[in-house]
């Protein structure tokens, strides 16, 4: 089992090479795949955004079975999301949790939209991910950013990240008790569409 740090380091050596071009994932043989269906063994948790652009695996360089990774639309945290990174951290002994957010969100424009056009409002369905990004958008438009939407668009994704880390660390027993005897951590992160890489946040 790796610690927290040197789980992150090894996201962070994959994320490089996959900026680089120099991605080192190779195609498991059909022995190596008929062993992994017993067993998997996942180093690292991720929650990520649903966009198409944004694969966890490809981003960070990491094989079948390296990552647990969980996507959502605007990465928000709802019960299933809490209930499946408990499962990993419990399950598989995994250290480290990054919530992954993303340059030009669709769920962060949608709720933005939302907020803005009150009187059009998204499907029931959608409204449910707007509602959990709502707080994190609500905030930032009571200063000058509701002026300069690009501006706006980009603090809501970090300031939804943010919101979602809290969340996961706060709003869960067994995740609250894996932090603290120090067997787990939960960081955020944003990935840039345009750079392909992978900034992590100090909190």
């Amino acid at each position: 089992m790796l610690t927290a740090q040197e789980a992150l380091q090894r996201l962070k050596a994959g994320n490089q090479r996959f900026v680089e071009g120099e991605v080192s994932y190779k195609h498991l043989s059909h022995q190596e795949r008929a062993e992994m269906a017993v067993d998997q063994n996942p180093f690292a948790i991720i929650l990520g955004c649903s966009d198409s652009r944004v694969p966890a695996e490809m981003v960070f360089d990491q094989g079948l079975g390296d990552l647990f990774v969980i996507r959502v639309a605007g990465n928000v945290v709802a019960p299933s999301q809490v209930g499946s990174v408990e499962f990993a951290a419990e399950r598989y002994d995994c250290s480290v949790v990054v919530v992954l957010g993303h340059s030009h969100c669709g769920a962060i424009q949608a709720t933005i939209d939302t907020l803005r056009n009150p009187d059009t409002p998204p499907s029931a369905n959608l409204m449910s991910i707007v509602n959990r990004v709502r707080p994190s958008v609500e905030i930032l438009l009571q200063t000058e950013l509701k002026d300069d939407l690009c501006k706006l668009s980009k603090h809501a994704v970090r300031s939804n990240v943010f919101a979602s880390v809290n969340q996961l660390r706060h709003g869960s027993a067994v995740l609250e008790n894996l932090i603290a005897k120090g067997k787990l951590i939960v960081v955020g992160a944003e990935y840039s569409l345009e750079t392909g890489e992978v900034e992590f946040f100090d909190f």
